[in-house]
């Protein structure tokens, strides 16, 4: 999709989601009392002029057999329960304590819907066949005149089967049927007959789509990855490397991965951080420190084969829950964390781990921004880390032309995630005379005491180090003064207090004409 606001509404996906399952609940509740009042009403109305429209056996009927000994009323019980669950176990108290009862309670949708097809098929709603011969409010003279009332002299005279003139004036008819100076005769009694059910038309289409979706994406994924490398990192951080086959992505994308060991259904998304550079990357670290750049480039070039379909990408993923605690403990179980590159018989060790991916993401847009800021919150980091790798390639070729990155971590270790990457863009645009390229702060929120710097290696990121929060606004302000009339890119990961402040101070005007457009991506 070309046009950038497009993009940004189809990035809305997870909001549009939510909005639709609130409506859903909103609707569903007044459906509900709607159908209690009627299954009351059914049962002190029936009507046995109209047998076929009643839908108790008998007057008096207890309600409750409407609701639970009917199709129409089991199955809207069912489905009353089945949404219950669903919209309980999606609080986020519920995901973050327990994502397991969120991930199959929210997977019922298909028994929702099956119910769904079944709940239209006992015929309560009907419908009348024989408008023309019975029009509505007609007068049946051979019915309804004997029963209620003395049939005048005119109206002995046989009638034809229907008629809309006008009668005489001098003629006295009975004010109820008369409408507008018209009589309709009926010719036959009423008949009704239930709709036919028309749900799984609005239904089936959408389900369609999904299965064919889901299908598409179960052959895409089929073949387990190859796990190259398991690293432990400070702060409960595993990242993980892999190798598939015609692996492509771009930056900012994610993938889901599978684990069948860890749970059969249950999958979760993890951004890219690492893409098949990576490896080249340490190399020339090294050899850049040795005073050896050109070596270590001739290297680079000699060792990566352009015939090989194999692509490695990693994963950076925060130990925060029962899914990420089960799989480090099966992958740190034969590994030894000393060892980047394993061999192969330890290779074939490790648990089966299936990729879906990757998949679009609002992040992929910071590099078509002239200028973006680029907001961080802990292990909201990830997104960026592959647009860093990016540039860490070569920024020429991108629209962008000046990174504002901002990064806020409750303790120092957590820098240590990717201060390697940030040194070495911070030193190839040294070296290259564009220090002011990418404009680096680092936020340490929580201190007890005095805190260790992050590092003698890492002095370039020392002198970068704030304590304290940022002052928002004053950043945003410095950032419109510097870029006048200009439209910015805010991107932000992180936690909502954090994403709130971001998005109402990009939607506030500024005296200097620039504009900030808000992205924001969250999986929780």
């Amino acid at each position: 999709i070309c046009q950038r606001k497009t993009r940004r509404l189809l990035d809305k996906s997870k909001t549009f989601h939510v909005t639709c399952g609130v409506t859903i609940c909103i609707f569903s509740v007044l459906h509900v009392a709607a159908h209690l009042v009627n299954a009351l009403n059914f049962s002190e109305n029936y009507n046995e002029d109209f047998l076929s429209l009643n839908a108790a056996n008998y007057r008096g009927e207890d309600p409750r057999k409407l609701l639970f000994a009917t199709v129409p009323g089991l199955t809207g019980v069912i489905m009353v329960l089945v949404l219950f669950l669903m919209c309980t176990a999606s609080t986020y108290a519920i995901r973050v304590s327990n994502y397991d009862i969120f991930w199959y309670t929210h997977n019922l949708f298909f028994v929702f819907y099956m119910l769904l097809m079944l709940h239209v098929s006992g015929g309560v709603l009907k419908y009348q066949t024989n408008l023309e011969e019975h029009p509505p409010g007609c007068f049946n003279p051979n019915k309804t005149l004997r029963q209620n009332m003395t049939v005048p002299k005119a109206f002995e005279e046989p009638f034809p089967d229907y008629t809309t003139e006008p009668f005489p004036e001098d003629l006295t008819v009975p004010e109820p049927f008369v409408q507008n100076n018209f009589m309709r005769i009926c010719s036959e009694e009423p008949k009704f007959q239930s709709h036919f059910p028309e749900t799984w038309f609005w239904i089936s289409g959408p389900l369609c789509l999904y299965c064919v979706e889901r299908l598409y994406r179960y052959i895409r994924s089929n073949k387990p990855v190859t796990i190259t490398s398991v690293i432990s990192h400070p702060s409960n951080v595993l990242e993980v490397r892999m190798m598939k086959d015609n692996f492509k992505a771009r930056p900012g994308q994610y993938v889901i991965l599978h684990c069948p060991r860890v749970s059969a259904l249950e999958s979760h998304p993890f951004t890219l951080t690492m893409d098949v550079l990576m490896k080249w990357r340490s190399w020339f670290s090294w050899f850049t420190l040795a005073g050896r750049q050109t070596e270590a480039w001739e290297q680079i070039r000699g060792s990566a084969c352009p015939t090989d379909t194999k692509a490695t990408f990693g994963v950076h993923l925060k130990v925060v829950g029962d899914w990420t605690e089960r799989f480090r403990d099966l992958l740190l179980l034969h590994s030894n964390q000393d060892t980047e590159i394993l061999p192969i018989f330890q290779q074939r060790r490790y648990p089966k781990l299936y990729v879906d991916g990757p998949f679009g993401s609002p992040f992929e847009e910071s590099l078509n921004y002239e200028v973006s800021l680029c907001v961080a919150g802990g292990i909201g980091v990830t997104p960026f880390a592959s647009v860093l790798n990016t540039l860490l390639d070569g920024w020429q070729c991108y629209k962008l032309r000046r990174l504002y990155f901002i990064w806020v971590c409750r303790d120092i270790e957590s820098f240590r995630w990717f201060a390697d990457l940030l040194c070495m863009l911070h030193n190839k645009l040294w070296q290259e005379n564009r220090p002011d390229y990418i404009n680096i702060q680092l936020y340490l929120s929580q201190t007890d005491g005095i805190q260790k710097i992050i590092g003698e290696k890492y002095q370039a990121l020392n002198s970068r180090l704030l304590i304290g929060r940022p002052r928002w606004r004053l950043l945003f302000d410095e950032i419109a003064k510097c870029n006048r009339r200009k439209t910015i890119g805010v991107f932000c990961c992180g936690p909502n207090k954090i994403s709130k402040i971001l998005h109402k101070l990009s939607n506030s005007s500024n005296s200097y004409g620039t504009r900030f457009e808000y992205n924001k991506e969250s999986f929780s």
